[in-house]
């Protein structure tokens, strides 16, 4: 049994809504605060959930992921629990890639899919190798070392302190055995590119234009494999657009909304 998430959960809980809840994943290292601009711009028309992973935040950290799809699991049985059948999923980072697994293992559930500053490939072999050397790197040193080191590529240099301040913050607060965790997962994760050219529901892919983890032409080529998709490029911002333009970033995020059916639909 999957321990329970912690989550925000906002907005209409009404089961007959129009609006198809929308679901929002966090990416490594963070926590669901990072959704905090589009958990205050979308929860006053519809339902808006934004879970912890496991490990991450305050949700529970034992036993540790172990396989990548337990997280998408975990996310599954969360809905459950809150009763959701259908929704928007969204996801940035590994997030994304945790959402793209959900929809491989629950099609049925997903309405939407939202893809920012993701990529769907299997790790290379020297990706591997480089997942297991941070992971051993962050039991060894913490995290705090590998917040200092990356933080100017999460967000751009020039994003605005309080944003760094926020996405360090996040960083530093993660455990180190879970962050370690979810890298070794992540190493062994499938190759989602096939996945992609088979998703029936509508796909927003957002991708900051400075992003060096997951450049632009990534986000070109899953927009190009998805049968239904929309491609938004935000200018100035790095791997979390939407907290560096969160209005932006809103504004696309809210045109793809306006196009999904409901829950039920």
């Amino acid at each position: 049994m999957a321990p329970f998430l912690a989550y925000e959960d906002r907005g209409d809980t009404g089961v007959d809504s129009a609006r198809s809840p929308l679901v929002l994943v966090h990416g490594h290292p963070f926590d669901r605060t990072m959704w905090a601009p589009q958990l205050t711009a979308f929860s006053p028309d519809r339902r808006v959930i934004a879970p912890d992973l496991r490990g991450y935040g305050t949700s529970p950290a034992s036993p540790e992921i172990t396989r990548f799809e337990q997280f998408a699991q975990d996310i599954a049985a969360l809905l459950d629990d809150l009763h959701v059948d259908g929704c928007v999923l969204a996801g940035l980072s590994m997030g994304g890639q945790i959402v793209m697994d959900f929809h491989r293992q629950f099609p049925h559930r997903v309405r939407g899919l939202v893809l920012a500053d993701t990529f769907p490939a299997a790790e290379t072999p020297e990706g591997v190798r480089t997942r297991h050397t941070a992971a051993d790197r962050l039991l060894r040193e913490g995290m705090r070392p590998y917040a200092d080191e990356v933080l100017e590529k999460m967000v751009a240099p020039y994003a605005d302190p309080q944003v760094k301040a926020h996405v360090h913050h996040m960083m530093t607060a993660t455990r180190p055995e879970s962050a370690a965790a979810a890298l070794r997962a992540r190493a062994a994760r499938p190759d989602y590119r096939a996945l992609l050219t088979q998703v029936t529901v509508p796909a927003l892919v957002v991708v900051g234009a400075d992003d060096t983890y997951t450049p632009v032409p990534d986000a070109e080529a899953m927009h190009a494999a998805l049968p239904d998709s929309v491609l938004h490029v935000i200018e100035g911002t790095a791997h979390m657009p939407n907290l560096e333009r969160p209005e932006e970033f809103n504004g696309a995020l809210g045109k793809f909304l306006a196009r999904v059916g409901p829950a039920g639909g």
